[in-house]
Formats: structure tokens, C-alpha cells, sequence
């Protein structure tokens, strides 16, 4: 049986163990990351690691961050990662740590969950309608933040 739960300050090893897996699935390189900041990740309320177990080894997680709204004092959670290890997918798990999340999210007053999927990536489409998401028509732009210098720097 799968266990879920949210990793808080203490679970440093396991959330360690849990984005290392996280970044296997995505064929993404992980970075090695400096000593603590696992550690600062996890002390923050703003941040969600929920963590499925089969046994004591991490299977499958989700993170995300807590985003203060301005239009009104409340707040939203966006969904940054979700993977289940290949070996455990089809049985669940990603719904789980869904519903993980939506529960202790309703327990702290935030009402909207959102995730960005690429259109391309029919399975997430899929999953995440069967999950009962609603779809919006968004397109996310991405820059760096080493922009070109401004042309009138003293000028506002």
C-alpha cells in the first residue's frame, strides 16, 4: 500500500530522494543542491513537497509554491512538479497526491490549485481533466533576467 503524506522540516533526506526521482522522470539533470536548502524549502509554509511511499522509498511526488493573490487576500497554490516513477505509474499515485493537496489546501482556505501543461503533452492533458481540472487558454512566456541594459537607464 501507498503511503502520502506532506514532507515538512525533518524529511530532508527523503524530500532529497524525492526530487532526485522527480528529475530521473523528466530525463531532467538535477543539480547538486548546497547543504541546507532542502532544508530551507521545507521550512517554508509557501512550499508543498507531498510525497508518495512504497515502503520508506519515495515513488512519486508533487511540489508546489503557495502565490498570494492581489485581487483579494487569499491565495492559490501552483502545482511546479508532478511525477510518479515509471515502475509505479497506472496505479493511482498522481491522483493521490492530487487529492493530498486539494485536501490540505481546503484545510488552510485556499480554494484554486493551478498547473501549467504543455499542450503537447497529452497524458498531463488527460490526467489532469480526469482529475476534474478545468482547462484555460493561457500561454506562458519565459525570459531570463539578464535583459538587455535599458536605453535611458536614469529615465522612468
Amino acid at each position: 500500500m501507498v503511503e502520502i503524506r506532506r514532507l515538512r522540516p525533518g524529511d530532508e533526506t527523503v524530500a532529497a530522494q524525492m526530487i532526485a526521482m522527480m528529475a530521473a522522470v523528466f530525463e531532467e539533470g538535477l543539480q547538486d543542491l548546497p547543504g541546507g536548502y532542502v532544508q530551507e524549502l521545507l521550512s517554508r509554509d509557501s512550499f508543498w513537497a507531498i510525497a508518495a511511499f512504497d515502503g520508506k522509498e519515495a515513488v512519486g511526488g508533487l511540489t508546489g509554491h503557495t502565490l498570494p493573490m492581489t485581487r483579494s487576500p487569499s491565495s492559490e497554490i501552483l502545482i511546479y512538479d508532478l511525477a510518479v516513477r515509471e515502475d509505479h505509474q497506472r496505479r493511482g499515485i498522481a491522483a493521490s497526491l492530487i487529492q493530498e493537496l486539494r485536501a490540505a489546501a481546503a484545510l488552510e482556505g485556499i480554494h484554486e490549485i493551478f498547473v501549467p501543461a504543455d499542450d503537447a503533452d497529452v497524458g498531463a492533458l488527460a490526467f489532469y481533466r480526469a482529475q476534474g481540472a478545468t482547462a484555460s487558454p493561457v500561454t506562458h512566456f519565459t525570459f531570463g533576467t539578464q535583459a538587455a541594459s535599458p536605453r535611458n537607464p536614469g529615465r522612468r
